[in-house]
């Protein structure tokens, strides 16, 4: 198959079945609404089951459900293969694989719909931890008036690994709290500091935020080494991906007291079981995958992705394409 550079990025070829391009859609419920595609593109919706056949004829592909790895696992083959694939989320650690990376297919992501929502519940996250929310609730249901002081949040230190839109929004957010913020990338570049300088800033920072891509050289980053440089008052907060961080390690690190605390938003396996330890774990906040998903997110997702379709229809190049050595959307 052809590299990627073989053509322009997102650039449209006729289509295999007809008129009209197939888009194949991968689906979830609710479904993405595309009244705006048609008579534009012949819809197949198919399931992770019927995934590996339908790629066959699909000259497009909208991979909805977003925490399926069908792509990952039905790509792999003979015959012909979309020549687009967009995911509705900003990772795409869950689609890529040897094959895929290796071909002419575009991928691109949801990049633009994430980062401002993200970057406000990691805020919420930071006061509530520092105004010692969660203890204030507990005692309200038990009726028990108990006068405690609380952090000050301006004036703190917070190290936010992950220089790609999410990681840059959380610091602008911090930022406007008075959090001095220093942001960790994958190279060294003006305002971004390179792995190299990641444990002296750990070890300097009150609040430690994961919001890097998932790849070979991010794959649980965040494990034993880490929690042993982090400050003992010190908060760790995951709304990156769930390989990021070596769970059975941050266990560790709570039960002893190593850390203040963590707020994990994303996890290893999702849902998170409900025979798992994590679920009561002191000092641990659990939530359910949300912090990106704000009221009318799917509508968002469903309008970019039908712009990016109409760019694609007409020829015009692409935006938010993955570059898939790497695994994300590269800077500018």
């Amino acid at each position: 198959m052809p590299d990627a550079g073989s053509r322009p990025a997102g650039r449209r070829e006729p289509s295999r079945t007809g008129s009209v391009p197939t888009l194949l859609v991968l689906d979830a419920e609710p479904p993405p609404r595309l009244g705006r595609l048609t008579g534009r593109a012949r819809i197949v919706r198919t399931d992770a089951a019927h995934l590996a056949e339908r790629l066959l004829e699909a000259d497009a592909l909208l991979v909805w459900d977003f925490t399926s790895t069908a792509v990952r696992d039905a790509w792999p083959g003979a015959g012909p293969r979309p020549r687009w694939v967009h995911t509705a989320s900003a990772g795409v650690d869950h689609l890529l694989c040897p094959e895929l990376a290796a071909s002419g297919t575009v991928v691109t992501n949801a990049r633009g719909i994430f980062e401002q929502p993200i970057a406000e519940y990691v805020a919420a996250l930071v006061l509530a931890v520092a105004k010692d929310l969660p203890r204030t609730l507990e005692q309200q249901r038990e009726r028990v008036w108990r006068h405690r002081e609380s952090r000050r949040v301006a004036g703190t230190r917070a190290c936010v690994v992950g220089s790609g839109p999410i990681g840059r929004a959380i610091v602008r957010m911090l930022k406007a709290l008075g959090v001095t913020a220093a942001l960790v990338g994958r190279v060294p570049r003006t305002g971004v500091y390179g792995p190299a300088d990641l444990d002296r800033l750990v070890s300097r920072a009150d609040w430690v935020i994961a919001a890097a891509p998932l790849t070979e050289a991010t794959y649980r980053m965040f494990g034993t080494h880490v929690f042993d440089v982090m400050q003992p008052s010190a908060l760790f907060v995951n709304v990156g991906r769930g390989d990021l961080v070596d769970e059975d390690a941050l266990a560790r690190a709570l039960s002893r007291r190593w850390i203040a605390g963590a707020a994990l938003d994303v996890f290893a396996a999702e849902p998170l079981p409900a025979d798992s330890p994590l679920w009561d774990l002191e000092g641990l906040i659990v939530s359910p995958h949300m912090s990106g998903d704000t009221v009318g997110w799917r509508d968002e997702l469903g309008r970019q992705f039908v712009e990016l379709y109409e760019r694609w229809a007409v020829g015009r190049p692409l935006v938010n394409v993955v570059d898939k050595t790497r695994g994300y959307v590269p800077g500018h």
